[in-house]
């Protein structure tokens, strides 16, 4: 981890980042600095430790190779800085490559901020992390020194990490270790080598970290400048499986159904839908009581609690009138105490008017068990007898 970060300080910003305020501060070989927003192991990166003399409280600010080449390492062998960009601070007083180094060289590295990657699938997203005003994140390090076969004398280092904050843990399992004041940077700088360094080596904590997402582009080494740490919208997954795009439609359908009646949808996901609408009889946009089947009702996200008898079709209202004819008809046998009529009989009473000369005589029949209630329409003024329109008892008497 920690294998990308952002310097591009300026020379003077190194011992007010690192809190050397007040002490003489020397720099050696600060030509080879290359101000980067795309820092990877092999860069010349300026780096804050203590003098070579432990008399000497001032400090230097000395330009390394990040990743670490151990003094041990053969003079002919061709030095690999991603090897050891990194050192794992649980067990920095094991390795014999950190162990040695852990006493007298240690360093402070400061850099505006890092990147780290998040993987998704076969694709990695990688996020830029830095403090939320904009100060200089400082990182614990460990620095050697490694001379060649030609006599050159190389100076690296390696950034100490730990296990991830609790706000970082969903990104990766592993952060820098981050001084974020000056007791702990001056601690890991100037602290007696009893000391026991476990207690500052801990994840930082502490809500003014931040970090979004940039470009991918910056995962090439070459890439640089500003762009690198320019924020970027994450395009959301588009993806969805068979059972959410049902679910989704039939919970659309039951809000959208209202008086029954359904709704399309006013703008349709792609243009196939679009079409198949357009082809769509206009009877499937009408009222549901034009359905006669319940499972009608079900794949239009309505609730089917009707009977069937209740769907029929009453395109003229005859049915409504010929309730309310029952009812008059209901009322009438409820009157006449004296029919010995069953109840099943009563219950299968029909209304049948008789036609006449434009009036209708009460009969009432107790051996067939019917009941009329006749009654004698309105004459209308002014009209002949060819001029009258069929009626609701004209139809009945039809039937």
């Amino acid at each position: 981890m920690c294998g990308r970060t952002r310097c591009t300080l300026r020379v003077d910003d190194f011992p007010r980042a690192c809190h050397l305020s007040g002490r003489r501060v020397r720099h050696l070989n600060m030509d080879r600095y290359r101000p980067s927003y795309n820092v990877s192991p092999g860069f010349n990166v300026p780096v804050v430790r203590s003098e070579d003399d432990p008399n000497d409280d001032g400090a230097v600010i000395h330009c390394m190779k990040w990743g670490l080449i151990p003094s041990f390492t053969k003079k002919n062998e061709k030095p690999d800085h991603y090897k050891m960009f990194n050192a794992r601070s649980e067990s920095i007083k094991e390795k014999a490559s950190f162990r040695r180094l852990l006493p007298k060289n240690r360093c402070l590295v400061a850099v505006e901020g890092f990147y780290e990657w998040k993987k998704a699938g076969s694709k990695k997203q990688p996020y830029y992390i830095h403090f939320k005003d904009g100060r200089p994140l400082v990182f614990a390090a460990l620095f050697d020194s490694w001379k060649n076969a030609e006599g050159e004398i190389l100076y690296t280092f390696t950034i100490v990490t730990t296990s991830s904050s609790s706000a970082l843990g969903w990104l990766h399992d592993r952060m820098p270790v981050i001084f974020g004041n000056k007791e702990s940077s001056d601690l890991w700088l100037n602290g007696s080598p009893s000391f026991n360094f476990d207690t500052i080596l801990k994840p930082y904590e502490e809500l003014d970290l931040v970090w979004y997402p940039v470009t991918p582009e910056m995962g090439k080494s070459s890439f640089d400048g500003l762009e690198c740490v320019k924020e970027i919208k994450l395009k959301p997954d588009d993806t969805k499986s068979i059972s959410q795009f049902f679910s989704k439609k039939g919970d659309k359908g039951r809000q959208e159904a209202t008086h029954g009646q359904v709704k399309h949808e006013e703008e349709p996901a792609n243009t196939d839908q679009q079409q198949s609408m357009k082809e769509e009889p206009e009877t499937q946009n009408q009222t549901c009581h034009h359905h006669t089947n319940p499972d009608d009702y079900i794949k239009t996200g309505e609730d089917y609690q009707e009977s069937s008898a209740s769907k029929t079709a009453d395109p003229i209202g005859v049915i409504g009138d010929q309730k309310k004819l029952k009812e008059e008809a209901d009322e009438s046998s409820l009157m006449n105490k004296n029919d010995d009529v069953s109840t099943l009989q009563r219950q299968e009473a029909i209304i049948k008017p008789k036609r006449g000369h434009g009036e209708l005589l009460d009969d009432n029949n107790p051996s067939t068990g019917r009941s009329y209630r006749h009654i004698t329409p309105p004459k209308k003024k002014g009209t002949n007898a060819s001029d009258k329109q069929p009626t609701i008892f004209s139809y009945f008497g039809r039937s």
